[in-house]
């Protein structure tokens, strides 16, 4: 990867915030765009703006292809077996709540257990308490090492027969750790309970085969990984998803419809009513091009060397603390800290001044916060565009922060 040849790329990236040029290090929360995915757009709706599936013109056909290409897209991208397994949805909480509310509104009933980990996100907590309250079942955490880790004697320990799901993100967003999804996975099919993954933090930066992994459900969102916003994907395996009931009705879904009753279409259209995200597809079609092209490896290989730069260089100033392993080989490409007597919102606040974008607060994911003791964190994440510039930049404006701080008090 050249980083400056990528960086090209990305228009937003050639401008100044606050009298410095930018380092944006938000990229966990959403990514910046390429130019091929913004002209993607661009072209849906000043070429071939049109619903799909519904008519036989011109316009209609090509809407209609741009739709089908980009699910096949996504299909080869985390290697489903069959397009027939890929949902468009408005993004990964989406996803993970027509799980919930689909397949665990069906077949989770009073004392089943829901096993998730304190390092969810609310998105993929939520759900999993709403059916739980719904059907009787329990909710269960898998307890976390210091580091935040995960054991599997742990997973095998709280896995048991009485489990009818097991939901756990990929990456997690706060401690950065990369779960071990596969053996996880096995865990809980020996158990006969099915696996979901949130993959929203995993899919940007990683190679997924969903059939190596053997997840039955996985989710994520197209503006994380370089496409736009309000569309994301649910995969499932073709068998559950036949015999889920979609939760929306409407247009689009149907195959046939009387005065008092309906039936659905096949898969995948049964879970898409009314017209679809038929831009936001487009565009995360082109998104996937564009990381093909760089290379899922290069990226990943990338972000794990300012991972570690960014660890060592952080973890030299003075009061820090760092959450999640220090081992790189253990995280993915952020890291989520505190300064000692510095809150996170203050820190964000003078490091804009500086031109560089970290989050700030509890990252929607207020068990985990509990869990480390903190109200708030703030976290800088790296992605392709990113460098060991910014890295340093980031810890020269860490350094400024703190002695700030330090004057005023």
């Amino acid at each position: 990867m050249n980083i400056e040849d990528v960086r090209s790329y990305f228009p937003i990236l050639n401008q100044e915030v606050n009298g410095n040029p930018l380092v944006y290090l938000d990229s966990a929360a959403t990514s910046q765009k390429p130019v091929q995915v913004i002209e993607a757009l661009e072209t849906y709706y000043r070429e071939y703006n049109s619903n799909v599936h519904r008519g036989v013109h011109t316009l209609g056909t090509r809407a209609t292809d741009g739709y089908e290409g980009a699910r096949e897209k996504v299909r080869k991208f985390i290697h489903a077996k069959s397009t027939e397994e890929i949902i468009f949805t408005r993004g990964t909480t989406t996803a993970l709540n027509t799980v919930a509310a689909s397949y665990g509104r069906a077949n989770v009933q009073p004392g089943d257990e829901i096993v998730i980990t304190y390092m969810e996100h609310h998105s993929n907590i939520i759900p999993w308490q709403q059916l739980a309250k719904a059907t009787g079942a329990t909710l269960k955490y898998l307890p976390l090492q210091e580091d935040g880790t995960i054991l599997l004697e742990d997973v095998k320990e709280v896995i048991n027969s009485n489990t009818k799901i097991v939901s756990v993100t990929m990456v997690s967003n706060v401690l950065g750790v990369m779960n071990p999804i596969k053996e996880i996975a096995k865990i809980a099919h020996e158990n006969g309970a099915v696996m979901v993954v949130d993959g929203a933090q995993g899919a940007p930066h990683m190679n997924i085969d969903v059939q190596d992994l053997d997840c039955d459900f996985l989710g994520f969102s197209a503006h994380k990984m370089c496409g736009p916003t309000g569309i994301g994907v649910l995969y499932g395996k073709k068998h559950l998803l036949e015999n889920m009931e979609p939760i929306e009705f409407g247009g689009e879904m149907i195959d046939f419809v009387d005065l008092y009753d309906s039936t659905w279409k096949e898969l995948p259209w049964k879970f898409e009513g009314g017209t679809p995200i038929i831009a936001g597809a487009i565009g995360l079609g082109a998104a996937i091009d564009f990381l093909n092209e760089v290379g899922l490896d290069n990226i990943q290989a990338h972000e794990h060397r300012l991972a570690a730069y960014a660890l060592e260089k952080m973890s030299a100033v003075e009061g820090m603390t760092i959450y999640g392993p220090m081992d790189p080989d253990k995280r993915a490409g952020l890291v989520t800290f505190n300064i000692a007597d510095v809150h996170p919102h203050d820190v964000a606040t003078v490091l804009d001044a500086e031109g560089i974008a970290v989050r700030a607060g509890h990252h929607c994911a207020q068990p985990l916060m509990k869990w480390l003791k903190a109200s708030a964190t703030a976290r800088a994440s790296f992605y392709l565009y990113n460098s060991e510039e910014d890295i340093d930049k980031l810890v020269a404006g860490l350094i400024k922060t703190k002695e700030y701080f330090s004057d005023v008090f």
